[in-house]
Protein backbone atom coordinates (compact mmCIF):
# COMPACT_ATOMS: atom_id res chain seq x y z
CA UNK A 1 0.00 0.00 0.00
CA UNK A 2 1.02 3.60 -0.44
CA UNK A 3 3.00 4.96 2.49
CA UNK A 4 3.24 8.70 3.12
CA UNK A 5 6.55 10.35 3.86
CA UNK A 6 7.39 13.72 5.26
CA UNK A 7 7.38 16.94 3.27
CA UNK A 8 11.14 17.15 3.62
CA UNK A 9 11.59 13.68 2.11
CA UNK A 10 9.20 14.52 -0.71
CA UNK A 11 11.07 17.69 -1.57
CA UNK A 12 14.40 15.85 -1.55
CA UNK A 13 13.08 13.11 -3.81
CA UNK A 14 11.62 15.48 -6.39
CA UNK A 15 14.41 18.02 -6.73
CA UNK A 16 16.62 15.50 -8.55
CA UNK A 17 13.94 14.28 -10.96
CA UNK A 18 12.91 15.77 -14.32
CA UNK A 19 10.37 18.57 -14.49
CA UNK A 20 7.61 16.29 -15.84
CA UNK A 21 8.11 13.82 -13.00
CA UNK A 22 8.00 16.61 -10.40
CA UNK A 23 4.78 17.97 -11.93
CA UNK A 24 3.04 14.59 -11.84
CA UNK A 25 4.11 14.05 -8.25
CA UNK A 26 3.16 17.53 -7.03
CA UNK A 27 1.06 17.20 -3.91
CA UNK A 28 1.59 13.40 -3.82
CA UNK A 29 3.59 12.26 -0.81
CA UNK A 30 4.81 8.88 -1.97
CA UNK A 31 8.13 7.12 -1.72
CA UNK A 32 8.90 6.81 -5.42
CA UNK A 33 11.54 7.65 -7.98
CA UNK A 34 11.85 7.99 -11.72
CA UNK A 35 13.39 4.50 -11.91
CA UNK A 36 10.54 2.97 -9.94
CA UNK A 37 7.98 4.64 -12.22
CA UNK A 38 9.85 3.48 -15.34
CA UNK A 39 9.90 -0.06 -14.00
CA UNK A 40 6.18 0.10 -13.23
CA UNK A 41 5.50 1.37 -16.75
CA UNK A 42 6.24 -2.05 -18.27
CA UNK A 43 4.19 -3.94 -15.68
CA UNK A 44 1.22 -4.66 -17.98
CA UNK A 45 3.07 -5.33 -21.24
CA UNK A 46 2.64 -9.06 -20.70
CA UNK A 47 -0.99 -8.53 -21.74
CA UNK A 48 -0.55 -5.69 -24.21
CA UNK A 49 2.14 -7.11 -26.51
CA UNK A 50 0.64 -10.57 -27.25
CA UNK A 51 -2.79 -9.17 -28.12
CA UNK A 52 -1.44 -6.33 -30.28
CA UNK A 53 0.88 -8.72 -32.09
CA UNK A 54 -1.91 -11.28 -32.69
CA UNK A 55 -4.29 -8.63 -34.05
CA UNK A 56 -1.59 -7.28 -36.36
CA UNK A 57 -0.85 -10.76 -37.73
CA UNK A 58 -4.42 -12.01 -38.10
CA UNK A 59 -6.53 -8.88 -38.59
CA UNK A 60 -3.98 -6.52 -40.18
CA UNK A 61 -4.12 -4.09 -37.27
CA UNK A 62 -2.10 -0.98 -38.09
CA UNK A 63 0.66 -0.72 -35.48
CA UNK A 64 1.35 2.95 -36.13
CA UNK A 65 -2.29 3.85 -35.44
CA UNK A 66 -2.57 1.66 -32.34
CA UNK A 67 0.75 2.75 -30.83
CA UNK A 68 -0.05 6.40 -31.53
CA UNK A 69 -3.53 6.40 -29.98
CA UNK A 70 -2.70 4.15 -27.03
CA UNK A 71 0.20 6.53 -26.35
CA UNK A 72 -2.28 9.41 -26.19
CA UNK A 73 -4.54 7.29 -23.95
CA UNK A 74 -1.64 6.57 -21.57
CA UNK A 75 -0.58 10.19 -21.32
CA UNK A 76 -4.11 11.53 -20.82
CA UNK A 77 -5.08 8.93 -18.18
CA UNK A 78 -1.82 9.45 -16.30
CA UNK A 79 -2.47 13.19 -16.13
CA UNK A 80 -6.20 12.77 -15.35
CA UNK A 81 -6.06 10.16 -12.58
CA UNK A 82 -2.58 10.66 -11.12
CA UNK A 83 -2.38 6.85 -10.82
CA UNK A 84 -0.62 4.11 -12.81
CA UNK A 85 -3.94 3.62 -14.61
CA UNK A 86 -3.31 1.10 -17.39
CA UNK A 87 -4.46 1.12 -20.99
CA UNK A 88 -5.13 -2.45 -22.11
CA UNK A 89 -6.78 -4.11 -25.11
CA UNK A 90 -10.44 -5.09 -24.82
CA UNK A 91 -9.67 -8.78 -24.44
CA UNK A 92 -13.04 -10.25 -25.38
CA UNK A 93 -13.20 -8.21 -28.59
CA UNK A 94 -9.65 -9.28 -29.44
CA UNK A 95 -10.41 -12.95 -28.76
CA UNK A 96 -13.50 -12.90 -30.97
CA UNK A 97 -11.74 -10.95 -33.72
CA UNK A 98 -8.91 -13.48 -33.89
CA UNK A 99 -10.92 -16.70 -33.48
CA UNK A 100 -13.83 -15.96 -35.85
CA UNK A 101 -13.85 -17.61 -39.30
CA UNK A 102 -13.18 -15.48 -41.22
CA UNK A 103 -11.48 -13.11 -38.74
CA UNK A 104 -13.22 -9.81 -38.06
CA UNK A 105 -12.14 -6.89 -40.22
CA UNK A 106 -10.75 -3.67 -38.80
CA UNK A 107 -14.06 -1.78 -39.43
CA UNK A 108 -15.93 -4.52 -37.52
CA UNK A 109 -13.44 -4.39 -34.63
CA UNK A 110 -13.75 -0.61 -34.56
CA UNK A 111 -17.56 -0.87 -34.56
CA UNK A 112 -17.40 -3.24 -31.57
CA UNK A 113 -15.14 -0.81 -29.70
CA UNK A 114 -17.46 2.11 -30.44
CA UNK A 115 -20.46 0.10 -29.19
CA UNK A 116 -18.80 -0.71 -25.88
CA UNK A 117 -17.60 2.89 -25.58
CA UNK A 118 -21.16 4.18 -26.05
CA UNK A 119 -22.50 1.93 -23.28
CA UNK A 120 -19.76 2.93 -20.81
CA UNK A 121 -20.13 6.59 -21.69
CA UNK A 122 -23.88 6.47 -21.00
CA UNK A 123 -23.45 4.54 -17.74
CA UNK A 124 -20.76 6.91 -16.55
CA UNK A 125 -22.32 10.23 -17.56
CA UNK A 126 -25.73 9.35 -16.10
CA UNK A 127 -24.27 8.24 -12.77
CA UNK A 128 -25.52 4.65 -13.12
CA UNK A 129 -21.97 3.30 -12.97
CA UNK A 130 -21.39 5.06 -9.64
CA UNK A 131 -24.58 3.49 -8.28
CA UNK A 132 -23.40 0.04 -9.37
CA UNK A 133 -20.01 0.60 -7.79
CA UNK A 134 -21.50 1.84 -4.53
CA UNK A 135 -23.92 -1.04 -3.96
CA UNK A 136 -22.16 -4.09 -5.43
CA UNK A 137 -21.19 -6.53 -2.64
CA UNK A 138 -17.46 -6.56 -1.95
CA UNK A 139 -17.15 -10.40 -1.98
CA UNK A 140 -18.54 -10.48 -5.53
CA UNK A 141 -16.05 -7.83 -6.69
CA UNK A 142 -13.26 -9.78 -5.01
CA UNK A 143 -14.43 -12.92 -6.82
CA UNK A 144 -14.11 -11.16 -10.16
CA UNK A 145 -10.64 -9.89 -9.24
CA UNK A 146 -9.54 -13.32 -8.03
CA UNK A 147 -10.75 -15.04 -11.20
CA UNK A 148 -9.07 -12.49 -13.46
CA UNK A 149 -5.82 -12.68 -11.51
CA UNK A 150 -5.72 -16.48 -11.56
CA UNK A 151 -6.66 -16.47 -15.24
CA UNK A 152 -3.68 -14.21 -15.98
CA UNK A 153 -1.40 -16.40 -13.85
CA UNK A 154 -2.50 -19.62 -15.60
CA UNK A 155 -2.01 -18.01 -19.02
CA UNK A 156 1.43 -16.86 -17.89
CA UNK A 157 2.42 -20.40 -16.90
CA UNK A 158 1.36 -21.61 -20.37
CA UNK A 159 3.51 -18.88 -21.93
CA UNK A 160 6.49 -20.08 -19.90
CA UNK A 161 6.02 -23.86 -20.32
CA UNK A 162 4.75 -24.17 -23.88
CA UNK A 163 5.49 -22.63 -27.23
CA UNK A 164 2.76 -20.21 -28.31
CA UNK A 165 1.10 -19.46 -31.61
CA UNK A 166 -0.14 -15.97 -30.82
CA UNK A 167 -1.95 -15.71 -34.13
CA UNK A 168 -4.30 -18.56 -33.13
CA UNK A 169 -4.03 -18.12 -29.32
CA UNK A 170 -3.09 -21.81 -29.00
CA UNK A 171 -0.32 -23.57 -27.09
CA UNK A 172 2.12 -25.81 -28.93
CA UNK A 173 4.69 -28.38 -27.79
CA UNK A 174 6.62 -27.93 -24.54
CA UNK A 175 9.22 -25.20 -24.60
CA UNK A 176 12.85 -26.33 -24.54
CA UNK A 177 14.94 -25.66 -21.44
CA UNK A 178 17.81 -24.10 -23.38
CA UNK A 179 17.67 -21.40 -26.01
CA UNK A 180 17.00 -17.67 -26.13
CA UNK A 181 13.31 -18.27 -25.35
CA UNK A 182 13.79 -21.33 -23.20
CA UNK A 183 12.47 -22.16 -19.76
CA UNK A 184 15.82 -21.33 -18.14
CA UNK A 185 15.60 -17.73 -19.42
CA UNK A 186 12.11 -17.38 -17.92
CA UNK A 187 13.17 -18.96 -14.61
CA UNK A 188 16.17 -16.62 -14.42
CA UNK A 189 13.82 -13.65 -14.91
CA UNK A 190 11.53 -14.96 -12.15
CA UNK A 191 14.44 -15.42 -9.73
CA UNK A 192 15.72 -11.92 -10.49
CA UNK A 193 12.29 -10.34 -9.92
CA UNK A 194 11.73 -12.23 -6.67
CA UNK A 195 15.16 -11.30 -5.32
CA UNK A 196 14.76 -7.61 -6.19
CA UNK A 197 11.05 -7.04 -5.51
CA UNK A 198 10.24 -9.77 -3.01
CA UNK A 199 6.52 -10.30 -2.50
CA UNK A 200 5.75 -6.81 -3.76
CA UNK A 201 5.85 -5.09 -0.39
CA UNK A 202 6.69 -1.36 -0.28
CA UNK A 203 10.32 -0.50 0.40
CA UNK A 204 11.06 -0.34 4.15
CA UNK A 205 11.33 2.89 6.06
CA UNK A 206 14.73 4.37 6.85
CA UNK A 207 16.43 2.10 9.44
CA UNK A 208 16.70 3.38 12.99
CA UNK A 209 20.09 4.60 14.23
CA UNK A 210 22.40 1.65 14.72
CA UNK A 211 23.40 0.57 18.20
CA UNK A 212 26.05 -1.69 19.58
CA UNK A 213 23.68 -4.64 19.89
CA UNK A 214 24.54 -7.36 17.32
CA UNK A 215 20.84 -8.00 16.62
CA UNK A 216 20.24 -4.30 15.90
CA UNK A 217 23.24 -4.17 13.58
CA UNK A 218 22.01 -7.22 11.67
CA UNK A 219 18.52 -5.74 11.42
CA UNK A 220 19.89 -2.45 10.09
CA UNK A 221 22.03 -4.31 7.55
CA UNK A 222 18.99 -6.21 6.25
CA UNK A 223 17.02 -2.95 6.19
CA UNK A 224 19.63 -1.24 4.01
CA UNK A 225 19.89 -4.24 1.69
CA UNK A 226 16.12 -4.31 1.13
CA UNK A 227 16.05 -0.58 0.43
CA UNK A 228 18.91 -0.97 -2.07
CA UNK A 229 17.14 -3.84 -3.84
CA UNK A 230 13.90 -1.85 -4.00
CA UNK A 231 15.70 0.90 -5.93
CA UNK A 232 16.49 -1.48 -8.82
CA UNK A 233 14.04 -1.04 -11.77
CA UNK A 234 13.66 -4.81 -12.00
CA UNK A 235 10.79 -5.10 -14.49
CA UNK A 236 12.38 -2.52 -16.79
CA UNK A 237 15.64 -4.51 -16.78
CA UNK A 238 13.80 -7.74 -17.62
CA UNK A 239 11.90 -6.05 -20.46
CA UNK A 240 15.04 -4.47 -21.95
CA UNK A 241 16.77 -7.84 -21.68
CA UNK A 242 13.90 -9.29 -23.74
CA UNK A 243 14.37 -6.55 -26.37
CA UNK A 244 18.08 -7.41 -26.64
CA UNK A 245 17.18 -11.07 -27.12
CA UNK A 246 14.92 -10.05 -30.03
CA UNK A 247 17.88 -8.81 -32.05
CA UNK A 248 20.07 -11.75 -31.03
CA UNK A 249 17.40 -14.24 -32.10
CA UNK A 250 16.96 -12.60 -35.51
CA UNK A 251 19.66 -10.10 -36.56
CA UNK A 252 17.79 -9.46 -39.83
CA UNK A 253 15.48 -7.18 -37.82
CA UNK A 254 18.05 -4.43 -38.30
CA UNK A 255 17.58 -4.55 -42.08
CA UNK A 256 13.78 -4.86 -41.90
CA UNK A 257 13.20 -1.80 -39.72
CA UNK A 258 11.84 1.10 -41.74
CA UNK A 259 11.90 4.58 -40.32
CA UNK A 260 8.80 6.72 -40.24
CA UNK A 261 5.15 6.06 -39.41
CA UNK A 262 2.49 4.77 -41.76
CA UNK A 263 -0.35 7.09 -42.73
CA UNK A 264 -3.27 7.30 -40.29
CA UNK A 265 -6.64 7.13 -42.06
CA UNK A 266 -10.30 7.26 -41.06
CA UNK A 267 -11.85 3.78 -41.16
CA UNK A 268 -15.15 3.55 -43.11
CA UNK A 269 -17.72 1.72 -40.95
CA UNK A 270 -20.91 0.45 -42.58
CA UNK A 271 -24.17 -0.60 -40.92
CA UNK A 272 -23.24 -4.22 -41.64
CA UNK A 273 -19.91 -3.71 -39.83
CA UNK A 274 -21.77 -2.17 -36.90
CA UNK A 275 -24.20 -5.09 -36.71
CA UNK A 276 -21.49 -7.75 -36.87
CA UNK A 277 -19.20 -5.93 -34.45
CA UNK A 278 -21.96 -5.34 -31.90
CA UNK A 279 -23.49 -8.82 -31.96
CA UNK A 280 -20.33 -10.91 -32.15
CA UNK A 281 -17.79 -8.87 -30.18
CA UNK A 282 -19.36 -6.00 -28.22
CA UNK A 283 -22.05 -8.01 -26.38
CA UNK A 284 -19.56 -10.38 -24.67
CA UNK A 285 -17.20 -7.45 -23.98
CA UNK A 286 -19.70 -5.12 -22.25
CA UNK A 287 -20.07 -7.08 -18.95
CA UNK A 288 -16.31 -7.66 -18.81
CA UNK A 289 -15.64 -3.93 -19.29
CA UNK A 290 -18.14 -2.97 -16.59
CA UNK A 291 -16.81 -5.49 -14.06
CA UNK A 292 -13.06 -5.54 -14.69
CA UNK A 293 -12.35 -2.25 -16.46
CA UNK A 294 -14.40 -0.06 -14.13
CA UNK A 295 -15.69 -1.75 -10.95
CA UNK A 296 -12.64 -3.92 -10.20
CA UNK A 297 -10.07 -1.32 -11.21
CA UNK A 298 -11.71 1.37 -9.04
CA UNK A 299 -11.86 -0.96 -6.07
CA UNK A 300 -8.22 -1.98 -6.54
CA UNK A 301 -7.17 1.67 -6.80
CA UNK A 302 -8.83 2.27 -3.43
CA UNK A 303 -6.99 -0.71 -1.95
CA UNK A 304 -3.60 0.40 -3.26
CA UNK A 305 -4.09 4.17 -2.89
CA UNK A 306 -6.70 4.79 -0.14
CA UNK A 307 -6.39 8.56 -0.48
CA UNK A 308 -6.69 8.55 -4.30
CA UNK A 309 -9.40 6.04 -5.17
CA UNK A 310 -10.47 6.41 -8.80
CA UNK A 311 -14.04 7.52 -9.47
CA UNK A 312 -16.25 4.94 -11.25
CA UNK A 313 -17.86 7.75 -13.21
CA UNK A 314 -14.49 9.13 -14.41
CA UNK A 315 -13.11 5.72 -15.33
CA UNK A 316 -16.25 4.77 -17.27
CA UNK A 317 -16.37 8.10 -19.13
CA UNK A 318 -12.62 7.90 -19.79
CA UNK A 319 -12.94 4.52 -21.54
CA UNK A 320 -15.87 5.83 -23.57
CA UNK A 321 -14.16 9.01 -24.71
CA UNK A 322 -10.80 7.56 -25.72
CA UNK A 323 -12.39 4.86 -27.86
CA UNK A 324 -14.70 7.38 -29.51
CA UNK A 325 -11.53 9.06 -30.74
CA UNK A 326 -9.24 6.17 -31.68
CA UNK A 327 -11.68 3.59 -33.04
CA UNK A 328 -12.67 5.88 -35.95
CA UNK A 329 -9.07 5.57 -37.15
CA UNK A 330 -8.76 1.80 -36.66
CA UNK A 331 -6.93 1.83 -33.33
CA UNK A 332 -7.34 -1.22 -31.14
CA UNK A 333 -10.30 -0.86 -28.71
CA UNK A 334 -8.87 -0.23 -25.25
CA UNK A 335 -10.00 -0.04 -21.66
CA UNK A 336 -8.51 0.18 -18.20
CA UNK A 337 -7.95 -3.06 -16.32
CA UNK A 338 -7.38 -4.24 -12.77
CA UNK A 339 -4.65 -6.62 -13.93
CA UNK A 340 -2.66 -3.84 -15.55
CA UNK A 341 -2.97 -1.63 -12.47
CA UNK A 342 -1.83 -4.52 -10.26
CA UNK A 343 1.15 -5.20 -12.53
CA UNK A 344 2.28 -1.59 -12.70
CA UNK A 345 1.94 -1.20 -8.93
CA UNK A 346 3.77 -4.51 -8.36
CA UNK A 347 6.85 -3.25 -10.17
CA UNK A 348 7.00 0.26 -8.72
CA UNK A 349 4.34 2.46 -10.31
CA UNK A 350 2.94 4.83 -7.69
CA UNK A 351 1.73 7.79 -9.75
CA UNK A 352 0.56 8.81 -13.20
CA UNK A 353 4.20 9.30 -14.18
CA UNK A 354 4.61 5.60 -14.99
CA UNK A 355 1.90 5.51 -17.67
CA UNK A 356 2.94 8.92 -19.02
CA UNK A 357 6.47 7.58 -19.57
CA UNK A 358 5.00 4.49 -21.23
CA UNK A 359 2.88 6.71 -23.48
CA UNK A 360 5.91 8.77 -24.50
CA UNK A 361 7.81 5.58 -25.36
CA UNK A 362 4.91 4.28 -27.50
CA UNK A 363 4.63 7.63 -29.27
CA UNK A 364 8.33 7.67 -30.13
CA UNK A 365 8.19 4.08 -31.40
CA UNK A 366 5.13 4.84 -33.55
CA UNK A 367 6.78 7.87 -35.12
CA UNK A 368 10.19 6.24 -35.54
CA UNK A 369 9.38 2.72 -36.77
CA UNK A 370 5.66 2.55 -37.51
CA UNK A 371 4.43 -0.86 -38.64
CA UNK A 372 7.94 -2.28 -38.92
CA UNK A 373 8.05 -2.34 -35.11
CA UNK A 374 6.05 -5.54 -35.46
CA UNK A 375 9.28 -7.29 -36.46
CA UNK A 376 10.66 -6.62 -32.98
CA UNK A 377 7.45 -7.68 -31.25
CA UNK A 378 7.38 -10.89 -33.29
CA UNK A 379 10.76 -11.97 -31.90
CA UNK A 380 10.18 -10.91 -28.29
CA UNK A 381 10.61 -13.95 -25.97
CA UNK A 382 7.11 -15.09 -25.08
CA UNK A 383 8.44 -16.72 -21.91
CA UNK A 384 9.63 -13.30 -20.66
CA UNK A 385 6.18 -11.85 -21.38
CA UNK A 386 4.76 -14.73 -19.36
CA UNK A 387 6.93 -13.79 -16.40
CA UNK A 388 5.63 -10.21 -16.38
CA UNK A 389 2.06 -11.46 -16.76
CA UNK A 390 2.53 -13.97 -13.91
CA UNK A 391 3.51 -11.30 -11.39
CA UNK A 392 0.67 -9.03 -12.51
CA UNK A 393 -1.88 -11.84 -12.14
CA UNK A 394 -0.69 -12.85 -8.68
CA UNK A 395 -0.76 -9.23 -7.51
CA UNK A 396 -4.36 -8.87 -8.71
CA UNK A 397 -5.44 -12.15 -7.08
CA UNK A 398 -3.90 -11.06 -3.78
CA UNK A 399 -6.47 -8.24 -3.57
CA UNK A 400 -8.87 -10.93 -2.32
CA UNK A 401 -6.92 -11.45 0.90
CA UNK A 402 -9.21 -9.17 2.92
CA UNK A 403 -12.13 -11.64 3.00
CA UNK A 404 -12.23 -12.32 6.76
CA UNK A 405 -15.42 -14.33 7.28
CA UNK A 406 -16.54 -17.72 5.97
CA UNK A 407 -19.56 -16.16 4.32
CA UNK A 408 -17.50 -13.57 2.39
CA UNK A 409 -14.91 -16.17 1.35
CA UNK A 410 -17.66 -18.57 0.26
CA UNK A 411 -19.26 -16.03 -2.06
CA UNK A 412 -15.90 -14.91 -3.43
CA UNK A 413 -14.67 -18.44 -4.16
CA UNK A 414 -17.90 -19.57 -5.83
CA UNK A 415 -17.90 -16.44 -8.01
CA UNK A 416 -14.27 -17.03 -8.96
CA UNK A 417 -14.80 -20.74 -9.62
CA UNK A 418 -17.74 -20.15 -11.98
CA UNK A 419 -15.78 -17.44 -13.81
CA UNK A 420 -12.75 -19.71 -14.27
CA UNK A 421 -14.65 -22.66 -15.72
CA UNK A 422 -14.94 -20.91 -19.07
CA UNK A 423 -18.36 -19.44 -18.34
CA UNK A 424 -16.87 -15.96 -18.10
CA UNK A 425 -16.85 -13.17 -15.55
CA UNK A 426 -20.45 -12.19 -16.34
CA UNK A 427 -21.94 -15.55 -15.26
CA UNK A 428 -19.63 -15.69 -12.24
CA UNK A 429 -20.82 -12.22 -11.26
CA UNK A 430 -24.51 -13.20 -11.57
CA UNK A 431 -23.98 -16.38 -9.53
CA UNK A 432 -22.11 -14.39 -6.89
CA UNK A 433 -24.90 -11.81 -6.59
CA UNK A 434 -27.59 -14.52 -6.27
CA UNK A 435 -25.55 -16.42 -3.69
CA UNK A 436 -24.92 -13.26 -1.67
CA UNK A 437 -28.63 -12.40 -1.62
CA UNK A 438 -29.58 -15.95 -0.60
CA UNK A 439 -27.17 -15.85 2.31
CA UNK A 440 -28.55 -12.50 3.42
CA UNK A 441 -32.10 -13.86 3.12
CA UNK A 442 -31.27 -16.48 5.75
CA UNK A 443 -30.62 -13.68 8.24
CA UNK A 444 -33.89 -11.81 7.66
CA UNK A 445 -36.14 -11.60 10.71
CA UNK A 446 -39.30 -13.57 9.89
CA UNK A 447 -41.17 -12.99 13.16
CA UNK A 448 -40.61 -16.54 14.34
CA UNK A 449 -42.94 -17.99 11.70
CA UNK A 450 -40.16 -20.12 10.18
CA UNK A 451 -38.04 -20.39 13.26
CA UNK A 452 -35.27 -18.22 11.81
CA UNK A 453 -33.81 -15.21 13.56
CA UNK A 454 -31.40 -12.55 12.46
CA UNK A 455 -28.84 -13.70 14.98
CA UNK A 456 -29.25 -17.43 14.56
CA UNK A 457 -26.41 -19.76 15.37
CA UNK A 458 -25.78 -20.35 11.66
CA UNK A 459 -25.29 -16.64 11.00
CA UNK A 460 -22.92 -16.40 13.94
CA UNK A 461 -20.92 -19.27 12.54
CA UNK A 462 -20.82 -17.63 9.11
CA UNK A 463 -19.35 -14.45 10.58
CA UNK A 464 -16.63 -16.38 12.38
CA UNK A 465 -13.21 -15.43 11.02
CA UNK A 466 -11.52 -18.06 8.87
CA UNK A 467 -8.33 -18.06 10.88
CA UNK A 468 -6.94 -16.08 13.73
Amino acid sequence: MAHAISNEQTEMSTTTTPLLHRHLLSGVKLRTSIWAELSGAVGDLGTYIPIVLALSLVNNLDLTTTLFFTALYNISTGLLFGLPMPVQPMKSIAAVAISETPPLTIPQISAAGLSVAAVLLILGSTGLMSVLYRYLPLPVVRGVQLSQGLNFAMSAVKYIRFQQDLATSKSGPPRTWLGLDGIIVALAAILFLVLTTGAGDPPPENPPPSSDEPSDRRRNTVHRRLRLLSMIPAALIVFLFGVILCFIRDPSIFQDLKYGPSRIRVVPITWEDLKIGFVRAAIPQIPLSILNSVIAVCKLSGDLFPDREASAMKVSVSVGLVNFVGCWFGAMPCCHGAGGLAGQYRFGGRSGASVVYLGIAKLLLALAFGNSFGRILGQFPVGVLGVLLLFAGIELAMAAKDMNTKQEAFVMLVCAAVSLTGSGAALGFIVGIVLYLLLKLREVECGGGFGFSKKSKSSVDEDTPLMA
